[in-house]
């Protein structure tokens, strides 16, 4: 019957303790200058070294050439505390799980008062110091607080706050840590080369994993192996299967599913899983490292086999792969997703249900709001970059601070400036003008020819109609950002244009364009269009009428001929009561004779007053404000157009006056 392997291997001496060089290096310090307390308090996780130092202090003690930081090994002290030695009866180990109580602190208290039998020292080593009642610790106190010169006291304990402060106080503490991967992991290699044993790639990475950084539980992990290993050694296959982990095959199987989309790849590995006999808890802790590794990776390109040291080459290839298919966003949202996933999965009466709806949210960026906005910008980005198109010309925004939008390159038009006035005349344009809505020209208007209307190249495919199409998806991001500005685009705007660059909107009045240049309305329309679609464009706004009614007013103003593009409203009955204001009449196109006698006083006064306007070059603020109100040419851009009202006559005074008609009269 052999020896287990971490009774065999167990330090002798302080230079053979790995990981613990914050504690052995004071220790052996003040064991050279003699400077040693009457108690000390070991502390940490199991199977760190706290048992197996207390006895290297104790042989160091009491060793023929001590006290000294290195025992001699071959006095009969050092070799009765040897790992194979009998004992000594000065040095005597009590478990306080089992003799924790007060008459068991009593009797210890009795035989300590006596010297040691063939030592410098007697030494007490008690081992789960924190399961000593608060009795006992209270037995002990006055012993452990004025020991006789011959004895010392070692406590060692993975609770230190459970023993009691007046113990504590009175000892030194030394706290002991896990024993890093990569130090286990060496350590863990020279005993398999002590062993005759080989070893595959991958197989100590497992075994450090399964012992969680305690020497002693990966040792047991690694003679497990080693018993049930034949010639070819540990392999990495038998060590994934026996040990648990999940195979890398499935997790290369999964992670490529998620990169592709592939909600079928991933369902049919989650099956595997659970056929194979697989934990779904340890599948998902093996998917949460995998995708902490591609971060890294993704993180620090040249610099991740320094992080992932215990990663064989072809694998951390293989991450590296795996990471140029994911975007950063992408692969932190997985990983928020899974981390998440594994804490809920503690407990659950359906692990493969947990683990689905896992693998359905990490496929599912769009259902995860706001969270979901950087993977679904990843995506669009390596579609376009997988069908040959140019991405957006702007920087890869982070998800967490809102971008910029990027400068217009080369607009095809330019849209009104705010102050302009709405009679006057556009700049010419290439192609369609601004304030043209592309669905056909304006009435009475000559459309253009097909050739004027060249198609522009979209980036990824997006263009007019699909803007317009996902218009309504557009509203409803608006309507979770700000409602004022949903309800005034759901109700006047409508998509007019899109280049690439620039999205032109139609709203259906000079007034209330106006009122969209001058607040944030186009930043949030950006926006909504940035995390719906993934395209950047600067947004403008025009009035859809505009054109037509510029157009009116220019002939009505103009001396010269009206062109033949112009829509002239047709005239409308007006009544005789009607102010002056409230029914525009053509001005005349040059000087004439006062004209004959008409039928009533309001129309010669209107006559009078239109053949004042055509001969005066100037007047003053009191009279072209009277006389404005004849001449459609004074009209201001945001008079309300009596063509456009629903009724004339006496219901517009009504309406805009707030005023009563009692009766018309005729003189």
């Amino acid at each position: 019957m052999s020896t287990a392997l971490y009774r065999r291997y167990r330090p002798e001496s302080f230079a053979d303790v790995i990981g613990q060089d914050h504690v052995t290096e004071p220790l052996m310090q003040a064991l050279r200058t003699g400077r040693v307390s009457h108690a000390y308090l070991f502390s940490g996780p199991r199977g760190c070294g706290k048992t197996t130092s207390a006895r290297i202090l104790a042989r160091c003690l009491n060793c023929e050439k001590g006290p000294t930081p290195i025992p001699c090994g071959v006095c009969d002290s050092c070799v009765a505390l040897a790992r194979d030695g009998s004992g000594s009866v000065d040095v005597i180990e009590i478990d306080a799980a089992s003799h924790g109580g007060v008459d068991d602190a009593r009797d210890l208290r009795e035989r300590a008062s006596y010297g040691p039998a063939l030592s410098r020292y007697k030494i007490y080593i008690i081992d789960e110091a924190h399961m000593v009642t608060p009795q006992g610790f209270n037995a002990l106190l006055k012993i452990v607080e004025e020991p006789p010169e011959h004895v010392k006291f070692i406590f060692a304990t993975t609770q230190p706050d459970k023993v009691i402060g007046t113990i504590r106080s009175r000892t030194h503490h030394y706290p002991f840590r896990l024993v890093p991967p990569l130090v286990l992991q060496d350590y863990l290699g020279q005993l398999c080369a002590a062993e005759g044993v080989a070893v595959a790639p991958g197989v100590l990475s497992f075994v450090v994993r399964a012992g969680g950084g305690s020497v002693r539980d990966s040792l047991s992990v690694l003679d497990q192996l080693m018993s049930g290993s034949g010639d070819e050694g540990l392999t990495y296959q038998g060590a994934a299967a026996l040990l648990g982990f999940t195979e890398g095959e499935l997790l290369d199987a999964t992670i490529d599913g998620f990169a592709a989309g592939d909600a079928g790849a991933v369902f049919r590995q989650i099956d595997k899983v659970i056929e194979t006999g697989h934990d779904p808890r340890r599948f998902v802790e093996d998917l949460l490292e995998r995708l902490r590794d591609l971060i890294v990776v993704a993180a620090v390109p040249d610099g991740a086999s320094s992080i992932l040291r215990g990663t064989p080459e072809d694998q951390l290839e293989r991450i590296r792969q795996q990471s140029g298919a994911f975007g950063p966003g992408a692969l932190s949202r997985s990983a928020d997703i899974v981390n998440a996933g594994l804490t809920e999965m503690t407990g659950a009466t359906a692990p493969r249900l947990q683990l689905e709806l896992i693998c359905a949210r990490v496929l599912l960026p769009g259902a995860s709001g706001e969270n979901g906005y950087a993977a679904r910008l990843d995506r669009i980005e390596r579609r376009l970059e997988m069908s040959g198109a140019t991405p957006s010309a702007r920087t890869r925004p982070d998800a967490s601070v809102p971008q910029p939008p990027a400068p217009p390159v080369a607009p095809p038009a330019v849209a009104p400036p705010v102050g302009a006035r709405a009679d006057a005349e556009p700049p010419p344009a290439r192609g369609r003008p601004v304030h043209e809505p592309p669905a056909g020209p304006p009435p009475g208007a000559e459309p253009l020819p097909a050739q004027a209307h060249p198609a522009p190249s979209m980036p990824g495919g997006i263009d007019t109609d699909a803007i317009r199409r996902s218009w309504p998806d557009i509203l409803a991001k608006i309507f979770t950002i700000r409602r004022t500005t949903w309800t005034f685009l759901s109700e006047h705007t409508q998509v007019l244009d899109y280049d690439g660059t620039r999205l032109l909107l139609g709203i259906q009045t000079e007034g209330l364009a106006t009122t969209f240049r001058r607040g944030q309305h186009a930043e949030l329309v950006r926006q909504a269009l940035s995390e719906v679609l993934g395209v950047e464009a600067v947004v403008e706004a025009i009035a859809t009428v505009q054109s037509e009614r510029s157009g009116s007013r220019a002939t009505a103003a103009s001396p010269s001929p009206a062109p033949s593009s112009a829509v002239t409203p047709p005239p409308s009955p007006v009544s005789p009561a009607i102010a002056p204001s409230a029914a525009p009449a053509p001005a005349p196109a040059r000087p004439g004779p006062a004209p004959e006698r008409a039928s009533s006083p309001m129309q010669r006064a209107r006559a009078v007053v239109a053949q004042e306007i055509s001969t005066q070059e100037t007047s003053t603020r009191d009279a072209s404000a009277s006389l404005s109100v004849a001449a459609d040419s004074m009209v201001s851009a945001d008079d309300e157009d009596i063509h456009e009202a629903v009724a004339v006559g006496q219901p517009v005074i009504a309406r805009v006056l707030g005023g009563t008609v009692i009766g018309e009269l005729d003189q």
